[in-house]
């Protein structure tokens, strides 16, 4: 199996399986001198960790990250900073349950990849899905903290902005909710709602997906490159990746479709330093470079496909068969995709970063 590696200068590769002894992730590209920390990465792993409310699945994992290389000791400090050489990430898995897929070993289960896995490689790992889970993504998240680290100007948040046909008031946006509330939710009206909500769907074993939006402010001007390696094309490789998701929008997105031009296309005012736009319909990106607005992308993850409720199915021997996926899934796998979403905006704009600086020998555009 290849393709585990995303990023050109500051690229990453994960590695292992849900229901092996760890995995990990291997970070290569990062510059040297940046101080770096296990508690750093910490801090983002513990925002994704499992089990964490009802809302999410009960598996029990502490994803307690060790720096296994890449870093060595600043002298100056008593702290860590990178060495410009391979950092290679652990976690390992203490909480697996494969009795639990015991019964489903020999059947497909609808919404997942068992079928596609099986029929490309002969063979699949049953239990959680080895690398289709969405155990995975704690790798994603230990590379994503260190890719914050990189561009520390760059502010990255996500809110879950609907769950199922819930969706947010703008009106009551409010970033310092998004760490109140179980959801990752920057309006406290819409997740008191949500719990409601989503306590029926899991006690009639059901899901249901969302939608995350994700923001990146003070982005420089210039980050991207035409044709194929813009950065809103990159963006959306990075959230198309992360299991689950099924669409993707940057900026006004597919509302684009139903504007005028007059109200689509953000309009320009001289500043004092440098001219600026009057909206943002464009995400932060034209032409697949950064404009300096902030970047803001949209994905939207469908629901949970392990869920309690009879499906109809086939067994690997191609019989008709019926099949309840049992163990701890998560009612919402949305939930958990927030900083999930961050840690993939931060890898790629690192990673745009470190390519626009290398092309044109500056951090940003040449200003005004």
């Amino acid at each position: 199996m290849s393709y585990n590696t995303f990023g050109q200068m500051f690229r990453f590769t994960t590695w292992g399986e849900s229901h092996g002894p760890a995995l990990g992730v291997v970070v290569d590209g990062c510059p040297p001198g940046i101080a770096i920390s296990p508690e750093v990465i910490q801090r983002d792993l513990d925002r994704r960790k499992p089990g964490q409310s009802r809302f999410t699945t009960q598996r029990r994992e502490a994803d307690e990250v060790k720096i296994l290389s890449g870093v060595f000791e600043d002298e100056r400090t008593d702290g860590l900073r990178t060495t410009g050489t391979p950092i290679s990430l652990l976690i390992e898995n203490t909480d697996q349950r494969s009795k639990d897929y015991g019964e489903i070993r020999d059947k497909y289960r609808p919404g997942h990849a068992d079928f596609t896995y099986h029929q490309k490689y002969g063979l699949r790992d049953y239990r959680g899905g080895g690398r289709s889970s969405a155990r995975e993504t704690a790798a994603r998240v230990a590379a994503g903290a260190v890719a914050r680290l990189v561009i520390p100007e760059v502010r990255i948040r996500a809110s879950l902005v609907q769950v199922g046909p819930h969706k947010i008031d703008y009106a009551n946006f409010d970033w310092d909710q998004v760490d109140q509330n179980p959801f990752f939710c920057a309006d406290a009206k819409a997740a008191a709602m949500w719990a409601e909500y989503l306590d029926g769907l899991r006690k009639s074993g059901d899901s249901v997906g969302a939608v995350i939006e994700v923001v990146a402010e003070n982005v420089p001007v210039g980050w991207g490159a035409p044709i194929y390696g813009k950065l809103s094309a990159d963006l959306a490789s990075a959230m198309m990746s992360i299991n689950a998701v099924k669409g993707v929008e940057i900026g006004a997105g597919m509302e684009a479709a139903s504007l005028t031009g007059t109200a689509n296309a953000d309009q320009m005012r001289a500043g004092p330093d440098a001219p600026y736009f009057l909206s943002n319909s464009a995400g932060g990106i034209l032409g697949g470079i950064t404009n300096g607005d902030p970047v803001v992308v949209r994905f939207a993850v469908k629901p949970t496909s392990s869920i309690l409720t009879p499906r109809q199915t086939v067994t690997t021997a191609n019989e008709d068969t019926d099949i309840i996926t049992k163990g701890r899934h998560d009612p919402c796998v949305g939930i958990r995709a927030v900083p999930i979403g961050e840690a993939m905006m931060a890898v790629t704009l690192a990673d745009h970063f470190l390519r626009h600086r290398a092309q044109t020998g500056r951090p940003g555009g040449v200003g005004y």
